[in-house]
């Protein structure tokens, strides 16, 4: 069972893909804001993803450190937002945004004191998902902060009774995987719309697609070698079997159509239609 902390704000955000997190809030504040990047595109979908002229504006926060790291950070994880146009990391000192093509750090935030084991984006916009981690955690390994960069402070948690091995976001929806069970919330209000229970899944694994008109999801099911589809639009559950052994890895399509995985064994890919199950294609591994 989770618990909901909505931190003191004017407003829950929207959380609106075409909102820059690499862009300074349109409003003027005069409170303690930390280093922004300030981009200069007028739309992402317009040209190449972020071609940067940045500025650094000086950081009054001692929360975040301007010096420079006296040693390399250690990473504790990577992960791609929902286009792939870009990837976060997150280190023993906080997180990083690097841009794929042209391949660039873009932006950072270090910590003083703790760790991001878990850094999810949503698109290119001000809004993210963080998880502590590493041996001093930025915040508690069993709850997801909800990170606003325009406000430069966390907005709202939500608390779980075990660790968070996983989130996954779409502009709706916050996914969130603990060990044995999976909770989807909506992402206006934080209400708990979903929850389904798992085989052990220490690696987190889910997957989400990203289209407007529907919602699917893919996690383990409850059988090794198994894996869950819900079609939440249509109300439908789909149990594949995909592999003998334990499922390693696996990546849904954008649209939620096709469903790719791997098991422990590594020995092969399968190609699955997630809507019957059928098994579309097999590819042997080198």
């Amino acid at each position: 069972m989770a618990t909901l902390s909505a931190f003191s704000s004017p407003s829950w955000p929207n959380p609106n893909p075409n909102s820059k997190f690499l862009s300074h809030p349109d409003h003027t504040s005069n409170d303690l804001s930390p280093p922004m990047l300030q981009d200069t595109a007028e739309n992402e979908d317009d040209g190449p993803p972020y071609n940067l002229q940045a500025t650094l504006i000086q950081n009054p926060n001692p929360n975040f450190l301007d010096r420079p790291a006296l040693s390399d950070p250690t990473l504790l994880h990577v992960a791609f937002n929902q286009d792939y146009g870009c990837f976060a990391t997150g280190t023993d000192r906080g997180f990083r945004i690097y841009n794929c093509d042209p391949f660039r750090e873009i932006f950072r935030r270090d910590f003083e004191n703790g760790g991001v084991g878990t850094v999810e984006m949503l698109f290119r916009c001000n809004i993210l998902a963080l998880v502590g981690g590493g041996p001093d955690p930025q915040y508690p390994l069993n709850k997801v902060m909800i990170w606003d960069d325009h406000q430069s402070r966390c907005i709202g948690e939500l608390s779980f009774r075990s660790e968070v091995r996983g989130v996954r976001l779409r502009r709706d929806r916050i996914v969130v995987v603990l060990e044995q069970k999976i909770f989807v919330y909506n992402f206006s209000d934080l209400k708990l719309l979903h929850q389904n229970e798992t085989i052990a899944n220490p690696k987190g694994l889910c997957a989400v697609s990203q289209g407007a008109s529907s919602l699917v999801l893919v996690c383990p099911g409850l059988q090794k070698g198994q894996v869950r589809v819900e079609h939440y639009a249509s109300k439908r559950t789909k149990f594949i079997m995909a592999h003998d052994s334990r499922i390693a890895c696996f990546a849904l399509t954008q649209d939620g159509h096709l469903l790719a995985t791997t098991s422990t064994k590594g020995t092969l890919v399968r190609i699955f239609n997630t809507f019957d199950g059928s098994l579309l294609q097999e590819v042997l591994s080198v």
